[in-house]
């Protein structure tokens, strides 16, 4: 079974609106959550154009999303940052200031200050989201044990904000969706211990309403692709960076 295309990605999107889910930004869950509600986060590490497809396939279908873009160029396309804020998706600032200034405090900062401005120019920002630089031995959430976030208007951040005994979240980081012993810092403290192999199992437990009723999907856009070539190199990327990450970054 071929799992992480554009089409699965559709597959599983089409099965969340049969399900009568309600599609909530993240902004707009905060603000007034729906009962029954899913939020589409995708953070564009790197690839912005597979994020501007996954933006216009939504749009397609009348749903939004939110989209968490860092401030680096392998991320930051402007173009792309306001095409898809004007498809009526949120967007957000995937910071990771304390990566980019070596665990300076003071300077990580001030590189906050200086991005999200950058960012707002462009498009309204309201929520922010941590980039976990898995290589790194730096947590930028920790930025957040001596500034507050809320003195920048931003109304939440998802791993401070969000009930995840109540939220279900899943979330494609390592291109699997059962990858916790991989992950470093996407990581989430709930009561679920419900795990799925793969994305037709996600999409059979919706079809079987045997699913919480809230969910935060996390997307890595980058990782979805139709193109075999395109397919093929990240899963070899992904697989050997798991490897690593395993052994010497997770924290048991």
């Amino acid at each position: 079974m071929i799992d992480f295309t554009v089409e699965k990605y559709k597959d599983l999107l089409e099965a969340i609106i049969l399900n009568n889910y309600e599609f909530q930004t993240f902004e707009e869950f905060i603000l007034k959550p729906k009962s029954r509600s899913v939020i589409l986060r995708h953070d564009v590490d790197v690839v912005p154009e597979n994020s501007l497809l996954f933006a216009r396939i939504q749009k397609s279908l009348g749903i939004k999303g939110t989209y968490y873009f860092r401030a680096v160029p392998e991320s930051w396309d402007e173009r792309i940052i306001q095409e898809i804020a004007a498809l009526d998706h949120e967007i957000g600032y995937h910071y990771e200031c304390l990566t980019t200034t070596t665990g300076n405090l003071e300077t990580g900062i001030l590189d906050f200050e200086k991005n999200l401005s950058l960012l707002r120019k462009l498009v309204p920002v309201s929520t922010i989201c941590m980039h976990g630089s898995p290589m790194s031995k730096y947590d930028s959430k920790d930025l957040w044990k001596t500034y507050r976030y809320q003195d920048y208007d931003i109304i939440a951040e998802p791993y401070f904000d969000i009930n995840f005994d109540i939220v279900f979240y899943l979330t494609d980081t390592g291109r699997r969706w059962d990858g916790r012993d991989s992950s470093v810092r996407d990581r989430v403290t709930t009561k679920y211990t419900k795990t799925f192999h793969n994305t037709l199992e996600i999409i059979e437990a919706i079809n079987a309403t045997n699913i919480p009723d809230q969910i935060m999907f996390t997307f890595h856009p980058q990782r979805w692709n139709n193109n075999i070539m395109k397919w093929s190199k990240e899963l070899v990327a992904q697989n050997v960076k798991n490897v690593v990450k395993r052994h010497f970054y997770v924290k048991k």
